[in-house]
């Protein structure tokens, strides 16, 4: 009988591990559930890990106000009640104890919540006249906050950014912030650029340039010329780019794009281009920036367009490289320009990700090991300190900069609220600074859906209902603008 049982949970983990799809992965993994017995724990409501009290209570007042029409009541308990992590409800206990999914409790109170919005949005209610609602809803939605989605730096091995935007927009989970450095941000700039409807085309490698990368030489690289082709790079972030301004991205998309790059002038600090930020300038060339690593690729110089659509310098005297070098994951920044309240992390460095995953069996052992914890806490606030006197007055200046980069690397961020990131082998490093060709694409994508879907369930309840609102909000504004192109039609 033991060996039997052991047998069907061989046969399951192997489904899940070798799963090319959501549908089949989650099939496997409820099937695991069922066998390790944690079923009974996501049907019972009490748990110490969040307070199930409270969230019982904010499900039955929104869905008995629902049921009852009783309007005025269900619009201020969406305005008052509606909070971000409720009840500690993004707990990540509570979503490590089974293979897929939490506490059903939680499960369909996000789904009560969603139901509620669009019952809300999409009905003429008499409380509630369309110009109301729609501050009502941009009010909230603000109240709110909002979820992004950060891409890393990684060089080619960043395709594996695709397979967690596949992921996610599969789940209508792909959040409207995206931010990207390095390789991450060209993959965030070709997706800002992509609506909806074009992202199947997005995700297909063979509709795109691949050919980023084309050697120049040693001599190129000692004199500081890049080892690689800046304009072999230029040309393929073009033609998958396309020639879109931030501003003119989001007016085509709705995707809100952030690119990290870093100065090297002194006096200038690390820019994040966005919308807001840098509205004129051209996104292929944000992106070009943040993926010029020093060395590799010369500094360059940022593009914008002029009032005449032309292709001019953006601040001509100056020149920006790669974004990862001092801002990989700018969270703290997306907080102040976009109500951030959740940030999904898909993290590819190859000198980050081994420390991820050493971090994360540390933290299982966290209460054993406090001692630890405070003499690394220690270690990384000196290790700052002396780091950072050295990249302002060490000599000569090769020890300088290499000072520098060791004082970015510990004074960074790498991880987000939930962190997605590869298991690397040899063959991934033998890969880095190649041209891809499409099955190494797919095979990347794969890898990245996969190291996705165990996180679904979390990402689920931090920001399906930030999307809701998001999306309620923008039904609004374009009933309001059709009745406004109704009343011109009929003015005559």
């Amino acid at each position: 009988m033991g060996l039997f049982f052991n047998q069907k949970l061989a046969k399951y983990r192997k489904a899940m591990a070798e799963a090319k799809d959501y549908h089949t992965w989650r099939d496997a993994a409820l099937e695991l559930d069922y066998l390790e017995g944690h079923v009974e724990w996501k049907e019972s409501y009490s748990s110490s890990l969040y307070n199930y009290e409270l969230i019982y209570d904010r499900l039955m007042e929104l869905k008995n106000a629902q049921q009852s029409r009783q309007h005025d009541r269900l619009i201020r308990s969406l305005r008052e009640g509606l909070h971000h992590d409720l009840g500690n409800l993004g707990n990540p206990g509570l979503y490590h104890r089974s293979h897929v999914g939490t506490k059903h409790l939680i499960e369909e109170y996000v789904s009560q919540v969603c139901d509620a919005i669009n019952y809300v949005c999409d009905n003429d209610l008499p409380e509630l006249p369309l110009r109301q609602k729609l501050e009502f809803f941009k009010d909230t939605s603000l109240s709110f906050g909002h979820p992004s989605l950060l891409l890393s730096g990684g060089a080619s091995l960043g395709l594996f950014h695709l397979g967690v935007i596949k992921a996610l927009w599969e789940r209508g989970l792909l959040p409207q912030v995206i931010s990207g450095s390095s390789v991450g941000a060209i993959i965030a700039a070709t997706l800002g650029t992509h609506t909806d409807a074009e992202i199947p085309d997005m995700l297909d490698p063979n509709k795109h340039n691949l050919k980023a990368w084309r050697w120049m030489g040693l001599v190129n690289g000692i004199q500081g010329k890049g080892f690689m082709d800046i304009q072999q790079l230029e040309g393929c972030l073009r033609s998958n780019i396309g020639e879109y301004s931030f501003q003119e991205a989001y007016q085509r998309t709705g995707r809100s794009v952030n690119i990290s790059v870093s100065p090297v002038h002194e006096h200038q600090k690390s820019r994040l281009l966005s919308r807001y930020t840098s509205p004129y300038l051209l996104m292929w060339s944000g992106a070009l920036a943040s993926s010029a690593v020093p060395g590799i690729f010369p500094p360059v110089r940022l593009m914008k367009k002029d009032e005449h659509d032309n292709c001019v310098p953006y601040m001509s005297k100056l020149r920006w490289v790669d974004g990862s070098v001092v801002s990989d994951l700018p969270i703290d920044r997306l907080m102040h320009l976009y109500d951030v309240n959740f940030s999904i992390v898909s993290q590819t460095n190859p000198h980050i990700v081994p420390f991820l995953k050493k971090a994360r069996s540390e933290s299982a052992m966290s209460k054993l090991n406090i001692p630890w914890r405070v003499l690394k806490s220690e270690m990384r606030f000196h290790g700052k300190a002396v780091f950072d006197y050295l990249r302002k007055y060490a000599e000569p200046e090769l020890v300088r900069q290499a000072c520098g980069q060791a004082y970015t690397v510990l004074a960074q961020r790498y991880y987000g609220d939930v962190t997605i990131a590869p298991t690397y082998r040899f063959w991934h490093f033998s890969k880095m600074l190649s041209n891809p060709d499409t099955e190494f694409v797919k095979r990347l994508t794969l890898e990245g859906e996969r190291a996705t879907w165990p996180m679904i369930s979390m990402i689920r309840s931090h920001s399906k209902i930030s999307i809701a609102l998001e999306e309620a909000t923008e039904r609004l504004r374009s009933r309001l603008q059709g009745r406004k192109a109704d009343l011109k039609v009929v003015g005559g």
